[in-house]
C-alpha cells in the first residue's frame, strides 16, 4: 500500500471518535476525490461529441483537459498558502460544491467558451482539494490504519476510469453529453453535504508557507521527483486524451465500444493502483520504471497492433494496469523526499502532475490536429521511455533518500 504521509502528531480527531466515524469521513474524502477525477478525465469519454456539437476540433477540445491542469497547478500552492489556518472540512467542502457549479454550468453552456469557464473551476477545485485531501488520513483513523486509509483514498483515482469515466461516456452516448455533466454536478453536490455531516473539524495543523516549498525545490531528491513525473505524466495524458479519436478513426470503434473498451482499461487501472501500491514501499524506483516502461511498450505498439480490436484492447490493459502504478508512485517519491513536510509534498506533488497533464493534452492536441491519433501514441511512448532512463539516473548515482528525521 502507499506510504501515509506523515505529520509531526496525530490530533485527538482520530482517536476521539468511533471507528466507524472515522472511516466514514474516509470514504467521503475518497468520494470528494473520485468526482474531481472523473469531472477532470470526462472529456476524454465525450471529446468527440463535445466537439462534434460546438463545430471545433478534436484538439480545440482538448483544452478542456488542459485548462484544469493549468489551474489546478497554480492552485495548489496558492490555494494551501492563503488558507492556511483555515478549517480543513471547511475547505473541503466549498471546494466541491465550486466542483459542482462546475458541472452545471458545462451542462448548461451555450457556447463552448462557458464550457472552458467551467474547466477553470474545475481546476481551481483540483489543486485545493487534492493539496489538501490527500494528506488527511491520519488525522482521521488511527496510526496503525494510516497506511490502509491512504492507499483507499488513492483508490479513487483508478475508480474514476473504471466507474466515472466509461459511466459518463455511456450516460453521453443514450442522453448527451450534456447529461453525463449534470449527473456529476448532482453526485458532487451529494458529496459536499457528506463532507459536512461525516468530516470532524480539523483545525489546520504546521500551516504550509512559501519558504518550506521554495527550501524543498532546492533539493536533489525533489528535483528527481519533477523530472520523472514530468517525463510520465507528458507521455501518459499526451496519448490518452486522444484515446477516443485513436479507437473511432484507427481501430474503427463504434461509440458503444468504445465504452467498453476504456471500461477495460480502468479495471486494470483499479488493479494497477492496489499492485503498485503494495510495491513502491519495498522497491520505489523498479516500481516506477516498470511502469514507465509498460506504458511506453504500449502506446508504441498501439499505432503498430491496434488496427484489430483484441490487440488493442489488450494493450489497453497493459496500459492501465502500468498507469494505475504512477500516481501513487509519484506521491511516494515526493514524500520520501520531504519525509518532515508532508503537506508541501503534496503541494508540489499535486503541482507538478496537474500542469503536466495539462502540458501532456495540450500537446498531444497539436499533434493530433496536424499529424494524427497514431503519431500522439509514438510520440507519448518514447517520452515514457525516457522517464525510465531518469530514474536509472537517479539509480545510478547512489542517492538515497533522507530519513525521516532528516532535513
Amino acid at each position: 500500500m502507499p506510504a501515509a504521509p506523515a505529520v509531526a502528531a496525530p490530533t485527538g480527531a482520530a482517536t476521539a471518535r468511533s471507528p466507524l466515524l472515522s472511516w466514514l469521513a474516509v470514504i467521503a474524502i475518497t468520494l470528494g476525490i473520485f468526482s474531481i477525477v472523473t469531472t477532470e478525465i470526462l472529456p476524454i469519454g465525450l471529446l468527440t461529441a463535445i466537439a462534434a456539437d460546438f463545430r471545433i476540433s478534436d484538439g480545440t477540445a482538448g483544452l478542456m483537459m488542459t485548462l484544469p491542469g493549468v489551474l489546478a497547478a497554480v492552485a495548489a500552492p496558492t490555494v494551501t498558502v492563503a488558507t492556511a489556518r483555515f478549517d480543513r472540512r471547511l475547505m473541503l467542502c466549498a471546494l466541491t460544491l465550486l466542483l459542482a457549479l462546475a458541472d452545471f454550468l458545462a451542462a448548461a453552456a451555450p457556447f463552448y467558451g462557458l464550457v472552458l469557464f467551467s474547466r477553470v473551476l474545475v481546476g481551481i477545485t483540483i489543486g485545493g482539494f487534492w493539496s489538501i485531501g490527500v494528506g488527511l488520513a491520519d488525522r482521521l483513523v488511527r496510526p496503525e490504519s494510516a497506511g490502509r486509509a491512504t492507499a483507499v483514498i488513492f483508490s479513487a483515482v483508478p475508480l474514476g476510469s473504471v466507474l466515472g469515466v466509461p459511466a459518463g461516456t455511456f450516460l453521453g452516448d443514450l442522453a448527451g453529453w450534456r447529461t453525463a455533466f449534470l449527473a456529476m454536478g448532482a453526485l458532487t453536490t451529494a458529496v459536499s453535504v457528506m463532507l459536512a455531516l461525516l468530516v470532524p473539524a480539523l483545525p489546520a495543523v504546521r500551516p504550509t508557507r512559501l519558504t518550506a516549498l521554495r527550501a524543498l525545490l532546492r533539493g536533489v531528491h525533489t528535483r528527481c521527483a519533477l523530472l520523472t513525473t514530468f517525463l510520465i505524466v507528458l507521455a501518459h495524458f499526451g496519448a490518452y486524451t486522444y484515446v477516443t479519436p485513436f479507437l473511432r478513426h484507427v481501430t474503427q470503434v463504434g461509440p458503444g465500444g468504445i465504452t467498453v473498451f476504456l471500461l477495460a482499461y480502468g479495471a486494470a487501472g483499479v488493479l494497477g493502483n492496489f499492485l503498485g501500491g503494495a510495491a513502491v514501499g519495498r522497491y520505489p524506483r523498479a516500481t516506477f520504471a516498470l511502469a514507465a516502461c509498460a506504458v511506453s511498450g504500449a502506446t508504441l505498439l498501439l499505432p503498430v497492433c491496434g488496427r484489430g480490436p483484441a490487440w488493442a484492447v489488450a494493450l489497453l490493459v497493459v496500459w492501465g494496469v502500468a498507469y494505475g502504478a504512477v500516481p501513487v508512485s509519484s506521491q511516494t517519491w515526493f514524500a520520501r523526499s520531504a519525509p518532515r513536510s508532508p503537506e508541501a509534498a503534496s503541494v508540489l506533488f499535486t503541482a507538478s502532475f496537474q500542469a503536466t497533464l495539462s502540458l501532456g493534452a495540450l500537446a498531444g492536441g497539436a499533434v493530433v490536429d496536424r499529424a494524427s491519433p497514431s503519431a500522439v501514441m509514438t510520440l507519448g511512448g518514447l517520452t515514457a521511455a525516457l522517464m525510465a532512463v531518469a530514474v536509472w539516473w537517479h539509480r545510478a548515482g547512489g542517492r538515497e533518500w533522507p530519513e525521516r528525521g532528516q532535513a
